[in-house]
């Protein structure tokens, strides 16, 4: 459990792209906290992550600080989090 003051990152989602669903799964697995949010049940979301990414790819990581991680896989993923040190 995180603290109220704790932002968790956001990634962003679409329930059958399988980017999507192997990033949720890589991050469970290794204790990240994060917010999932499904771009396809909620427009606001979709035209924030439009908004913040540039584009309408999934998946795309929003980080508390600002951060944005548009359209990865797990390899862009890991290296992502290890270039700016966020560990579970």
């Amino acid at each position: 459990m995180h603290s109220d003051l704790f932002l968790p990152m956001k990634l962003y989602i679409k329930p059958w792209c399988p980017w999507c669903v192997e990033a949720v799964s890589w991050l469970k697995a290794r204790g990240y906290s994060f917010e999932s949010i499904d771009v396809l049940s909620s427009e606001a979301a979709y035209t924030h992550m439009r908004k913040i990414s540039g584009q309408s790819l999934t998946p795309t990581l929003e980080m508390p600080d600002g951060k944005v991680l548009p359209d990865f896989d797990v390899r862009q993923l890991e290296k992502f989090l290890q270039a700016n040190n966020i560990h579970p």
